[in-house]
This record gives structure tokens, C-alpha cells and sequence, in this order.
């Protein structure tokens, strides 16, 4: 058989732009579900801390900043219960449309019920909905292409286009509802924006072929009874630990970044330890530990962009656009728009330098490095009262942000799979997201340091530990390298 019949399509394959067409309706419902996480969660924290007569909640900053990073540390968290619903109970196709089905009962939630009772409800809601949808809609992707279609890296690459046009959309929507009819307004379009994907999703579902419909691993009859039993000493255990004071609105931030370094901690000494994990992937397990350290580190700066930088953006951002003032949490827009114009070339550059490229862990380092300097860029307008910041400097530091992001992002999603024991390769992949959680919940507990008055030391010393992380991890390239066995 020649090369091109090896690698042609199958005939009956129904495409768009070459494409398997299920690849339209996956981005349209990851778009969609990203306009809604992005726009509700740049408003999130103004919600919390604006007084009632801004239509907010009251509380204090450092309270509602670290809520919105305990909340981002739970959806990551909640994408391994989305994995086990998916292997066990529906599948994955079914899981990302009750997944959906779930975030937007949790905006529809925070638009209609008043208070903490609306935003507990709707959080808890929106944060296991996304998790289901996260954990699976990218899988759900992989199915539609056979191992080996060249087609794939770049339906993966239209996929990410989706994302980033969701999280740049999404803000600048609830935003404008939020400064001209308030925060519910807000809150319902994302609510919308989620009924519209799921929409297209019931439209089109047949173009997915029935791929995913199946479950890997149906959970036995005789096992439910132990499984709702676990779920329900779960929803016990947090009852009891909120009513005792254990669990906090102050707290819960550290609480989340503990159980989930914990439950991190629990995987990679269960892989280490497995019978089925034989030498040569013990060794690659150990050299994914420090990669795991420095990714936690480097989402710990980068998802302050929804804690502290949401304050800064606020307080100290000059918004004024010819005369307009545009909305603060327009900042989360920002970053995307850099992403969907640099993606490209970063692409191009990586295929071009070839094995000239740096290692992997370089590339981490590097974009360890390059996050703890974007941040210390704002240690710049220390000392500055008001809304002194030029909306343009905001603008390229988080270009900084981008490119530190490209650097990492999906490089540590690459060597994850690769490094991944044969026997544990879901869970390596829920580790991976662990770190992701750490770094989010993380960046809630750091923004209770922050204050206005003291941001050279805050932005500052935060940059610099970072840039050392960054270092250290360079320093140790060589060994990570040679403990990766052969992987690149």
C-alpha cells in the first residue's frame, strides 16, 4: 500500500476544512463554556468585595480574592472526578454534555439566588460541571482522529483557537453588564453563553459519530451502593468541618491548596510504588516531580490575574480609553488576544529549530523564569497613587505572561503523556492538572499579602522567588534530561 493510501481519510469521513467534522462541534461547546467560566470568574471577585450599594457582597478583599483562587483549585480538582464519571459511569461524550448541562445550572444559579447562598450554589455547580467538561472534551477530540493522522496536531491547535476566543470574548460581555445593569446581568450572560453551546452541541451531536458513547470501565451494580456511600461521608465531612469552623471562607484557600498537594503527594507514591510500573517508568515518574514543582509555581503568578491583578486592574489601572472608561476586569481579555496572535509563530519556531530546541525542562525553566519577571514588572508604579497605571503597560507585561505560557503550557501537557507509566496514564494527566490547581488555589493565598501600599515588596519578592524556582530548575535541566530515559 502506498504512503498517500496510508494516510488518506477514510471516504465516507464527513469533513470541514479537512477536518473530521465533530471537531466543529467540540470547539463551539469548549468556546462557549469558556466565555462563560472567563466572564462569570473576572466579575467573581468584584461580586464578592463590592459594598451592597455597588451591588456587591461586602466582603473583605483579601476574603473574596481567595475564594476566587480556592474556587479555580477546585475545578482542577473536580476534573478527576470528571475522568472517573467519564471511565466509569457515562462515558466521555455523555459526560461533557451533563458536565455543560451543570456549569450552566451554576450560572443560572449566581444570576437568580441572592447572596453567598447564590455564589456557594452556583460555584459548587460550575466547578464540577467544568470539570466533567474539561477532563473529557479534549479527550473526546483525540478519538475523532486515528493514531498517527497527521491532521490531529493541527485539529488540537483549532481546538485551543476556541478556548482563547471564548476567554477573550466572555469578559468583555459581562463586564459591560456588569458596570451598566449589574453583576446578575453579568453572571446570566454567561448562563447563555453556556445554553448556547450545549444548543449546538444536542444539534450536531450525531457528527461525533458515536465516538465516546462507550464506557472503559462500567462501574459493577454491587459497587454503587459503596460508591454513593463515599460520596455522601464527602458531602458529610465538608458539612461538619463548615459548621465546626474547621472550613472557612478565610480559610478555604489554604484548605484547598493542602488537599489537593496531598492527594498530589498520595498519586506519585501509589505510581512509585506499583507493581505495574517497571524501572525504566519509575524513573521517568521521579524526573516529572521537579516539572511538577515548577508548573505549580508558575500558576500560582499566572492565575493571579483573576485574584490580585483584578484588585490592581481596579484600583490602580487607568482604564480611560479616548474619554471611555472601559471595564476592569477587560484585563482578563487581554492575555488571549496575545495568545491566539503568538501561537502561531511559537509553532513555527519549535518545528523549525528541530533538535535545536531547548530541552523540556529548559523551556520550563524558561518559562518559570520569564513569568517571575513579567511579574515584577508591576513593582515599576510602586509608590504611585490612584489609577496611575497606563492601560498599554498592563497590556505587554501580560504579553510577558503569554509568551512564559506558550513556553510551558503545552509543553507540560506533551511531556506529561509522554513521561506517563503505561499502567497510570489518566492519572498522570489528573497530576498534571493537580499542579495547575496548586498554583491557582496558591495564588488565593498569596492574595491576602497584597496591599496597594506595599507593591514593590509584594511584586517584587514574589518575581524574584519565582525567577530562583526558574533557576534552580535550569540548574537541574541536565539531570531532569537524563532521568526523562530517552523521552524529549
Amino acid at each position: 500500500m502506498s504512503e498517500v493510501a496510508q494516510h488518506a481519510k477514510p471516504v465516507s469521513e464527513r469533513t470541514l476544512f479537512g477536518h473530521p467534522i465533530g471537531l466543529a462541534n467540540l470547539f463551539g461547546v469548549e468556546l462557549w463554556e469558556r466565555f462563560s467560566f472567563y466572564g462569570m470568574l473576572t466579575i467573581l471577585g468584584y461580586y464578592l468585595y463590592y459594598t451592597a450599594s455597588e451591588g456587591g457582597l461586602g466582603l473583605e478583599k483579601s476574603t473574596a480574592t481567595g475564594i476566587v483562587g480556592a474556587y479555580g483549585g477546585l475545578v482542577y480538582l473536580s476534573t478527576v472526578l470528571g475522568g472517573w464519571i467519564a471511565d466509569r459511569v457515562l462515558g466521555m461524550e455523555r459526560t461533557v454534555f451533563y458536565g455543560g448541562v451543570v456549569v450552566m445550572a451554576g450560572h443560572i444559579a449566581l444570576a437568580v439566588i441572592p447572596g453567598l447562598a447564590g455564589v456557594g450554589v452556583g460555584l459548587v455547580l460550575v466547578a464540577l460541571g467544568s470539570g466533567a467538561l474539561k477532563a473529557n472534551a479534549s479527550s473526546l477530540l483525540g478519538t475523532l482522529y486515528a493514531k498517527g493522522d497527521a491532521r490531529a496536531d493541527g485539529g488540537f491547535t483549532l481546538f485551543y483557537l476556541g478556548i482563547n476566543l471564548g476567554a477573550f470574548a466572555g469578559p468583555l460581555i459581562t463586564g459591560l453588564l456588569q458596570d451598566h445593569v449589574g453583576f446578575h446581568y453579568g453572571f446570566g450572560a454567561a448562563a447563555i453563553g453556556m445554553a448556547l453551546g450545549l444548543t449546538q452541541y444536542v444539534v450536531f451531536r450525531r457528527n461525533l459519530g458515536g465516538h465516546g458513547r462507550e464506557v472503559p470501565n462500567p462501574l459493577p451494580r454491587t459497587a454503587i451502593p459503596k460508591t454513593v456511600a463515599f460520596v455522601g461521608a464527602f458531602a458529610v465531612l465538608v458539612a461538619v468541618a463548615g459548621l465546626t469552623g474547621l472550613l472557612t471562607l478565610s480559610n478555604l484557600p489554604d484548605v484547598t491548596t493542602g488537599v489537593i498537594a496531598v492527594a498530589s503527594i498520595a498519586y506519585f507514591y501509589i505510581m512509585l510504588t506499583s507493581p505495574k510500573v517497571d524501572a525504566v517508568e519509575r524513573v521517568r515518574v521521579r524526573a516529572f516531580i521537579p516539572l511538577f514543582i515548577a508548573n505549580a509555581v508558575f500558576w500560582s503568578l499566572f492565575q493571579q490575574m483573576f485574584t490580585v491583578l483584578a484588585v490592581y486592574s481596579d484600583e490602580r489601572v487607568n482604564w480611560d480609553v479616548f474619554g471611555w472608561t472601559a471595564p476592569s476586569n477587560w484585563i482578563g481579555s487581554m492575555e488571549p488576544v496575545w495568545i491566539i496572535a503568538l501561537s502561531p509563530l511559537f509553532a513555527i519556531m519549535w518545528t523549525r529549530l528541530g533538535d535545536r530546541a531547548p530541552s523540556t525542562p529548559r523551556k520550563f525553566a524558561l518559562g518559570v523564569f520569564g513569568m517571575g519577571a513579567a511579574f515584577m514588572l508591576f513593582a515599576l508604579f510602586s509608590g504611585t497613587e490612584g489609577k496611575a497605571v497606563p492601560i498599554l503597560f498592563v497590556f505587554a507585561v501580560l504579553g510577558g505572561f503569554a509568551i512564559s505560557e506558550l513556553l510551558l503550557s503545552p509543553i507540560g501537557l506533551a511531556v506529561t503523556t509522554k513521561l506517563a507509566p503505561n499502567a497510570f496514564r489518566a492519572q498522570m494527566m489528573a497530576l498534571y492538572f493537580f499542579s495547575v490547581g496548586i498554583g491557582t488555589s496558591m495564588s488565593g493565598v498569596l492574595s491576602k499579602f497584597y496591599d496597594p501600599s506595599h507593591e514593590l515588596a509584594y511584586f517584587g519578592l514574589t518575581g524574584l522567588i519565582t525567577i530562583a524556582v526558574g533557576g534552580m530548575v535550569w540548574a537541574i535541566a541536565p539531570w531532569v534530561t537524563r532521568h526523562m530515559e530517552g523521552v524529549h
